[in-house]
């Protein structure tokens, strides 16, 4: 009985150590910041109603979407190459054919209207200074401008795919800007198997050309996401990647504009590359735990027994 009291300290002090003192440390160098659930609170809601059609023709005409966008699932390639387009406009604009899929629908109506708002990068990009966002704004065709963003925000979402995989998500909301080095992904996508070294050199002097540009439009280098989802907790990288100005204020990274849908992708593509054990682990947690029960109770069991004479 007296060891177990002697256990019962032990553990009541570690665990205040733990859970009183580690979390209020950590709460002194880390401030705590309330995420929204990627509800966009601060964009407007889409008040019309979306006619995919007519938002096809705007996109294809007075959208002008396919100077600077591809949308191959409909089998219009991208006007031109990454490197050229990163040299244009300092990073590569994503397809558009997942979109609708990807982004929460008053991100996109937002970012149509007003694409240095919707990602939240007005700091940096400031017209009354000469400072113009590379996405140019969507004025209207001439009608009402909200019903003819909303049919547009319509036509996405309509040819958008039923069904995105992790590493589809994270290529268009991620993958233009940071790389995957434990996947061999670069900013110009999944690295190529070469025959010769002179391809592999050439391949690799673009990619080091459109991180020149990369840099030169965000201020540094993005950095390779590999490890992150060990590196950063769970709830900081949900809240930073809803809103970056929140943890790091002034950043260049602008606001992705994921759904909660198109994040949990994109969190599942991270814990797949970066901690790819992770499933097995918790799967084996319960059984370690149980063992370490049973071990206790057997072992409590055995000590009574030898000392059943000195009690």
């Amino acid at each position: 009985m007296k060891e177990l009291k002697v256990l019962a300290v032990v553990v009541f002090f570690s665990l205040l150590v733990y859970w009183g003192v580690e979390p209020f440390a950590h709460g002194q160098m880390h401030k705590h910041v309330d995420g929204d659930k990627f509800a966009y609170s601060d964009l407007p809601e889409i008040t019309k109603e979306g006619d995919a059609a007519n938002g096809g023709n705007l996109v294809m005409g007075a959208g002008a979407c396919l100077g600077c966008h591809s949308i191959e699932s409909q089998g219009m390639p991208a006007p031109m190459d990454a490197g050229t387009a990163a040299a244009s406009y300092g990073v590569n604009p994503p397809d558009l054919s997942n979109i609708g899929a990807l982004y929460d629908e008053k991100f996109l109506a937002a970012l149509i209207k007003n694409p240095a708002h919707a990602l939240n990068v007005e700091h940096k990009f400031d017209p009354a200074a000469g400072k113009m966002h590379p996405m140019v704004a969507f004025y209207g065709a001439g009608g009402d401008i909200d019903q003819e963003v909303a049919d547009m925000v319509a036509y996405f979402k309509s040819i958008a795919p039923k069904e995105l995989s992790a590493k589809e998500a994270f290529d268009n909301a991620c993958g233009r800007c940071h790389a995957m080095r434990y996947d061999k992904y670069t900013q110009l996508g999944d690295t190529p198997e070469f025959k010769y070294e002179k391809d592999a050199l050439a391949y690799q002097i673009k990619v080091l050309e459109y991180q020149d540009h990369l840099k030169a439009y965000m201020g540094k280098l993005p950095p390779d996401l590999s490890i992150i989802i060990r590196a950063r907790s769970a709830h900081f990288l949900e809240t930073f990647v809803e809103n970056p100005q929140t943890q790091l204020p002034g950043t260049s990274m602008p606001r992705v504009g994921l759904s909660k849908e198109g994040y949990e992708k994109v969190e599942a593509y991270l814990t797949e590359i970066g901690d790819p054990s992770k499933p097995k682990r918790e799967a084996l947690g319960p059984w370690v735990l149980g063992f370490f029960v049973i071990f206790s109770i057997l072992a409590f069991l055995w000590k009574k027994y030898q000392w059943r004479d000195l009690h």
